[in-house]
């Protein structure tokens, strides 16, 4: 994940902040789920930033 990477803060370590597993951490970190509502604002308060600058945000074309 780019923020943790930019904060020096190993998953290890984010999944002990936020209480998460180090295999949830992983996934979210690798793309393989997205984050719930409550993660994503644990994260973060953890790492300084809004929500939105978590993900790529697009608009649907409808």
């Amino acid at each position: 994940m780019y923020w943790l990477n930019k904060r020096n803060i190993t998953q290890a370590e984010f999944a002990r902040r936020t209480g998460w597993s180090t295999r949830m951490v992983s996934y979210w970190c690798k793309g393989e789920r997205l984050m719930s509502v409550e993660a994503m604002y644990a994260a973060a308060m953890i790492l300084e930033i809004h929500m939105e600058d978590l993900y790529q945000w697009r608009l649907s074309a409808d």
